[in-house]
């Protein structure tokens, strides 16, 4: 078959922007989206209108393909219900503190409950000690006071004229007991003169003494009585006291959050303890001020603040993007503080986590990032299927510790969780975790590349400039628009694709808006992306001069004209992890007598890989359909590509070894000037070939004339 013709003008698809309306992208409007997504976008579409358990989203793609940017676009004016949009306050549990309530409030309406509760607490701190501290207040208090002193005098003047009338003396210690002491006369009887007491004096003392002693401890049974009346007591009148500075300001609050039960509700206990704990406000000192601040014990003020760990904005969509999703930042955490030595906690030291943050609205995390941190990933399928969020510690879950800590009440959850990741990752969940499909049952499949048509290169425009408005760049003109829209073909690799990597056009206009106002330029030209590209390919290609100055310096064999037995060149492209370039090779091939095998030395050394020893062992298997239909070929053919010391891989060779091999069978030449890439099959046709835009540039490298470009096809 003739070699065909390849026509210059096949080489290149200028783009010619018939649907382009303006002269550059200042007049170009900006589009709201990712062009060429629209798979992915109707998925989340679909997942973001149903409300059930398991509907969130994996988002499989490459890096760069604006996964990120086009969830963010569409969730921006995603609609929203602001009544399902909630303020999440913990507060304080006052009948058992190691449970913290939590308060479920309208959207705005938790900052409001802070703000009112801080102002109730601020008065009260002033008012309550000016109610304790005035003469109605002290009298009643002196009432009962002097009543109890008066019933106490009265019952032990009582016994002590009952005692005296025994020849006993009811005296006090220096400790402050009561004791019984035998009166010698009107004195007290000392050891000696008791000692010279008759022995049945000294028993009638005794036994008197005992006497007394039992109606004492009768007596001081009943001042305790007392003194626990009289404690209750003032305990009333200071609740009294209190009640009457708080009520009518409780009563005013109440009536603001009338619609609010748990609210009332909260306020009512808050107003008891209050009152229960008036000592609280009582308090005087720097010392107690500075605890105040730090402690966890029920006599200071902390205990009635609000912690509003989460405020939703009515107006806003909640939309938190989470870089490093390790358990505290999602889960959030129960804090600590230390004062004078003493670990503490209590439920002011609450701390939200992203889950917390986005509830009722979209959680966008890396699912690389998930999976890497550990703990995480259970703790998050936990969450999504309880649908409510635990303020499980988790050093506690990890050791076997008795540590107290809080227990504080569940939130509901109302998320929707975005993943972004690869298709391994995805497939590897899947095969690996039976319950991934049961909780992410959307999967937004983003596209590589899309069909270059008019209309396309019109969308593909508005991209550009909704990328130049963004970053405030310098405008482009309709040169550099078209030139951006060619390259962008040419990362497909097809001159009717365009590339969907998103975030290479934006670093390529970064860098062209940066060579274009060094320049003193008032937009972005062609010159300007021509010479950024170029910078793009200087600061990578290291790898590739290195390759081409083998070939100019002799070090590495190649012949471009003449002709050859048993050898060839063939074009194979290598890959770094940021460049791709196009190079020739020299495939020889030897035979010998033998029982027809094809031996593969890049194979047999194990620097072939699997997709290239599968290309020889189809040319081998057309070799035989060929040569051998009716006996044995009597050959053994030796392949090899020359001057290769790293690994060889892919299917393309295959064409060419076959040249060389044929070559060497029949003894006949092979020209030189003529570069050869592609695969076969096993009935000898020629496959479409990869890599085609750095194979030919490659072979160009080494055309002699304008011809013998045209000719290799």
């Amino acid at each position: 078959m003739a070699i065909q013709r390849l026509e210059a003008n096949k080489l290149y698809h200028a783009a010619e922007l018939k649907k382009l309306p303006c002269k550059s992208t200042k007049e170009l409007d900006p589009i709201d989206e990712i062009v060429g997504q629209e798979r992915a976008q109707k998925a989340v579409e679909f997942a973001m209108s149903i409300k059930e358990k398991g509907y969130n989203i994996y988002a499989i793609g490459q890096n760069g393909l604006g996964k990120r940017t086009m969830i963010l676009r569409y969730l921006s004016r995603h609609p929203h219900d602001s009544e399902a949009l909630f303020d999440w306050c913990y507060v304080a549990n006052f009948a058992d503190t190691r449970t913290p309530q939590v308060l479920k409030l309208p959207c705005g309406m938790g900052e409001k409950l802070k703000k009112d509760v801080e102002k109730l607490i601020s008065k009260l701190v002033k008012a309550i000690p000016m109610a304790f501290d005035n003469e109605l207040y002290f009298g009643r208090a002196d009432k009962l006071k002097n009543d109890l002193a008066r019933k106490q005098q009265v019952e032990l003047q009582k016994l002590s004229e009952e005692a005296k009338e025994k020849g006993i003396s009811l005296t006090i210690t220096s400790q402050g007991d009561y004791q019984f002491v035998a009166l010698n006369g009107e004195d007290l009887h000392t050891d000696e003169t008791f000692a010279e007491l008759s022995e049945e004096e000294q028993e009638r003392f005794g036994l008197t003494i005992d006497e007394l002693e039992v109606s004492l401890r009768g007596m001081a049974r009943e001042l305790t009585d007392w003194e626990e009346t009289f404690t209750d007591n003032i305990q009333k009148l200071n609740e009294e006291v209190t009640l009457g500075v708080i009520s009518h300001l409780i009563k005013k609050l109440k009536k603001e959050y009338n619609g609010y039960t748990e609210i009332k509700k909260y306020l009512s206990a808050l107003q008891k303890d209050i009152c229960e704990n008036v000592d609280i406000f009582l308090e005087e000192g720097n010392e107690q001020g500075e605890i105040a601040t730090a402690s966890l014990d029920k006599k200071f003020p902390r205990r009635y603040k609000v912690n509003l760990i989460v405020k939703q904005s009515c107006s806003d969509f909640p939309i938190i993007v989470e870089e490093n999703p390790n358990y505290h930042s999602l889960f959030g955490s129960i804090e600590t503080a230390t004062y004078k030595g003493t670990v503490f906690t209590d439920f002011s030291l609450i701390r939200a986590g992203s889950l917390h943050r986005a509830n009722g609205g979209v959680l966008l995390m890396d699912a690389i990032k998930v999976l890497e941190q550990p703990y995480v990933w259970d703790g998050l399928k936990r969450a999504l299927r309880a649908r409510q969020l635990s303020f499980t510690s988790l050093e506690k879950e990890l050791t076997l510790s008795g540590t107290v800590s809080l227990d504080p009440q569940s939130i509901p959850l109302d998320v929707k969780i975005i993943l972004f990741g690869d298709y391994r990752t995805y497939q590897l969940l899947q095969h690996y975790d039976p319950e991934f499909g049961e909780l992410f049952k959307v999967t937004a499949d983003f596209e590589d590349e899309m069909p270059r048509t008019a209309e396309s290169e019109l969308h593909y425009a508005r991209f550009i400039s909704s990328i130049v408005h963004d970053n405030s760049m310098l405008h482009c003109d309709r040169k550099a628009i078209a030139r951006i829209i060619e390259h962008s073909s040419r990362l497909s690799g097809d001159q009717n694709k365009l590339s969907l990597h998103s975030a290479h056009i934006a670093n390529l206009l970064r860098e062209s808006n940066y060579v274009a106002r060094n320049a003193k330029s008032n937009l972005i030209r062609l010159g300007h992306v021509d010479q950024a590209l170029e910078y793009q390919q200087m600061r990578v290609n290291r790898l590739q001069d290195s390759v081409m100055e083998g070939f100019v310096n002799g070090t590495t064999l190649i012949r471009t004209e003449g002709s050859a037995i048993g050898q060839v060149n063939a074009l194979s492209v290598l890959t770094t992890s940021d460049h791709m370039f196009g190079a020739p090779n020299r495939i020889t091939a030897t035979t010998s007598y033998g029982d027809g095998e094809v031996i593969d030395i890049e194979r047999s050394v194990d620097l072939g890989g699997s997709i290239h020893s599968k290309g020889v062992m189809i040319l081998s298997a057309y070799l035989s359909s060929v040569f051998g239909k009716t006996a044995k070929v009597p050959l053994t053919t030796t392949i090899t590509f020359e001057q290769s010391y790293g690994g060889v891989d892919g299917d393309s060779a295959s064409m060419a070894e076959f040249c060389a091999v044929v070559s060497a069978f029949s003894g006949q030449p092979n020209r030189q000037d003529i570069a050869i890439t592609g695969s076969m099959n096993q009935f000898g046709e020629s496959q479409p070939i990869g890599g085609v835009n750095e194979k030919l540039k490659a072979s160009l490298m080494f055309a002699p004339s304008r011809d013998a470009i045209q000719s290799r096809g």
